[in-house]
């Protein structure tokens, strides 16, 4: 049975020790930390804020863990001019951040760090974007060996699909690298959600759960139509993370965090019990 978490999307403003207290009252068992990397002051708990040890500290003292760091790296930079730009350029730019990443989940003792592949260049062919991508992927892991720590690529861009996803990670071929996959999106392009987290199997190392109305408005998980309940229960033998997306951070106006998030991790617990007690 996975573990539940909520994202500090959900709450920009708040301090690391009030979103891990909010996360234990509510009955979460993690959080999934945003970074913008070293000297951001994007988000008051951004875990690059602050020592490993205090991270490690504040999250302990509330029973709480730190499921993945997410950031907003992506690796589809193009090379300009073709082939010369790998000489002239800086081809390994976007690797360099994911390492910069991975060393901090790994002081803090976080699993994962959270990628994405995302948007091929207009024209371009499937196949050498998937290649361009893939060896940046390929480093990445490279710079997780022996860190504890692995990598997962998020659905979006050009790899909304579960199917897109998994040939990005068949092309880069490292155990390290998995896949962070979201029904929302998948539903948005047409995917069944739960016919993603089959197809993506033991590659899947978080499931990121949020939910939007007929008006692509988000709303509470299950109240929409982003097929929330059935990718839950398709979750029932999963062994890594469910993280609860509220995206307060970009969506203006959107309610609070505690309006939300208790009522969602009360629901997709219940969710969760049920399909394991009909298993």
């Amino acid at each position: 049975m996975p573990r539940l978490a909520f994202s500090t999307v959900a709450c920009p403003d708040w301090t690391l020790a009030q979103a891990a207290r909010s996360a234990s009252q509510w009955g979460y068992d993690g959080l999934e930390l945003r970074t913008f990397g070293s000297g951001s002051r994007g988000f008051a708990s951004d875990p690059a804020l602050t020592g490993a040890d205090k991270v490690r500290r504040v999250l302990s003292d509330h029973g709480v863990s730190a499921a993945c760091l997410s950031t907003s790296i992506a690796l589809d930079e193009p090379v300009r001019p073709p082939v010369v730009g790998r000489v002239i350029g800086d081809f390994e730019r976007p690797v360099r951040l994911v390492k910069e990443a991975i060393d901090l989940a790994a002081a803090i003792e976080c699993p994962l760090v959270r990628v994405f592949g995302f948007q091929l260049v207009s024209g371009e062919h499937l196949a050498s974007g998937v290649r361009r991508i893939a060896e940046r992927l390929r480093l990445v892991a490279d710079a997780a060996r022996n860190t504890g720590v692995r990598v997962a690529v998020e659905n979006g861009g050009s790899f909304c699909k579960a199917d897109q996803l998994a040939d990005l990670l068949d092309a880069a071929g490292d155990p390290l690298l998995g896949a962070a996959y979201g029904n929302a999106v998948a539903h948005a392009v047409g995917e069944d959600p739960a016919s993603g987290v089959a197809r993506l199997g033991g590659r899947l190392f978080v499931a990121k759960l949020r939910d939007v109305d007929s008006a692509h408005r988000l709303c509470v998980p299950g109240e929409g139509e982003a097929l929330c309940e059935p990718f839950v229960r398709a979750l029932a033998a999963h062994k890594g993370w469910v993280v609860v997306e509220w995206d307060r951070a970009w969506v203006p106006g959107l309610a609070p965090a505690e309006a939300v998030l208790p009522q969602a991790a009360a629901r997709v617990g219940g969710w969760l019990a049920r399909q394991v007690a009909h298993a």
